[in-house]
This record gives C-alpha cells, structure tokens and sequence, in this order.
C-alpha cells in the first residue's frame, strides 16, 4: 500500500554511467573535479546550480562558524558510541548528528521559520519591528522560547553571531531578513524585559534567506558542518579516548533515587 503522497519517479541529482558520473547535469570527473571547491560542490548538489561569489563567501563563512562548539551533546554522543564500538567510526557520526534537533544545532531551521512568518506580515505592510513584536509577544505569552535567543556559555554577546552580521552589511548581503533578525532582538528584550543574547542560529537562517536558499535547506548546512566537527572529535577519540571517562562522569553526576514503597 503506498504510504505518502505519490511523487514522480525522477532525480535531477546525479546518475552513474559505465564510463562517467553525471551530477546535476554536468560530468564530475571531467568538469566538477579540480575545478570546484567542496563548498561549491555542496551549493551545486544542494540547488542544482553553482553559487555565486557571495554565496560561497557565506556558505564557508556558516559551515566555519557552526562546525565547532567543543564538548556539545552531538560530540559526547559521538565519543560515548565510538568508545563503546571503535570500529564503527559511521555509527558514531550517525549518533552525533541524530542530537541535531531545535534545542541543539538544529535551531536555524526554526529560525528560519519564525523569519518567513514575520515576512509574510511584513509583506502585508507590517514594519518589521511590528512583527517581530507581535510574533515574540504571542511566544511569550505561550510560555515558549524564540528560537535563535538565549545561550548557556555566550552572554552578552554570541561573537559568531555578531561576526555573521557584521560581515553581511560588509558584503552588501544584508536583506530584509537579517533586518528582522535585528528586529527580533529589540522585540525579545522588550516582551522579556531583559536582553537575550542572539545566538548564531539566527544570522545564520537570516543570511541563508536573504541569499536566496529554500527554509527547508537551512538546517543542512549545521548537520553538513558539525558532521567534520565530530569527525574531528572521533579522530582525537582513537588517539586520546576519552568516551568511557564522558559515561563515567555522567554517573557521577546523576543521583540514583530508589523508587518510593
């Protein structure tokens, strides 16, 4: 029984051939290879076109700026599962990026949600500030959080955060997104009443939309970034191991309560 709405049949991907590997229409080994970087490779396979300067300047700067946050729980996973099966270096890989949800790493993609909605508003000739304050209104008065705001370790200030904004009103690629970006600092500062630090999954989904990509690519470019931050890790795992001393401490950490009678 088919389970889902039915698609057609078809990739514009890629396609291997006895003699060639076509990718996105063009031929990888006697094209794409020696000519693009990875970053550009990784703009082509993921919107079937080659980037411009700006969009590969950002897509480095983005995959540089989320690849690395030291012993995250994407990490402490990763080394937990290699230290528990040192062979199975994808195993643990899989077990990093599967933490990559809207609390950790995977928040752009929620920010890029809240930046399309407040849009929408804006293109129905709300101010951007108006929007940002209505929607960051309505989350607080849910109990909930806005993506994008708040950081355990970076306060008053995320220094990536500020670098990516700094560097798009350098580079002219600053749009109407990266204005609601900065629209939804005030708006969070006034409905809290006290200022959040703007963490890096905002800029990032506001300079991803500004330079055109799809919301339902944003979140690819942290899983795409923190995948070579936890193959570093892992590397350093074999030659320092030090998964089995993460475990331990998670015992020492957590009390055992025995159930009440």
């Amino acid at each position: 029984m088919q389970i889902g709405k039915p698609g057609e049949p078809v990739t514009h991907v890629s396609q291997a051939y006895p003699d060639r590997v076509e990718v996105r229409g063009r031929d990888m080994a006697g094209d794409l290879m020696g000519r693009l970087t990875f970053t550009e490779y990784f703009h082509l396979l993921l919107t079937g076109r080659e980037p411009t300067d700006d969009e590969r300047y950002f897509l480095d700067l983005l995959l540089v700026a989320i690849a690395e946050h030291g012993m995250m729980p994407t990490n402490v996973a990763a080394r937990m599962t290699l230290a528990a099966d040192p062979a199975s270096l994808q195993g643990a890989v899989a077990a990093g990026i599967l933490g990559a949800g809207p609390v950790v790493l995977g928040t752009s993609e929620e920010c890029a949600l809240l930046l399309e909605e407040a849009q929408t508003k804006v293109a129905a000739g709300a101010e951007p500030e108006a929007a940002a304050a209505e929607l960051a209104g309505t989350i607080k008065e849910k109990g909930s959080k806005v993506p994008g705001f708040g950081h355990p370790v970076h306060r008053p200030l995320d220094p990536r955060a500020e670098r990516i904004l700094e560097l798009a009103d350098e580079r002219g690629a600053s749009g109407p997104h990266v204005a609601l970006a900065r629209a939804f600092r005030g708006a969070v500062a006034e409905a809290w009443g006290k200022p959040l630090t703007m963490n890096v999954a905002m800029p990032i989904a506001a300079v991803l939309l500004d330079l055109g990509f799809a919301v339902a690519t944003v979140k690819a470019i942290p899983i795409l970034a923190r995948a070579a931050g936890l193959l570093a890790h892992l590397a350093e795992e074999h030659e320092n191991p030090v998964g089995f001393l993460l475990a331990a401490a998670a015992e020492d950490a957590v009390t055992y309560e025995s159930p009440a009678e």
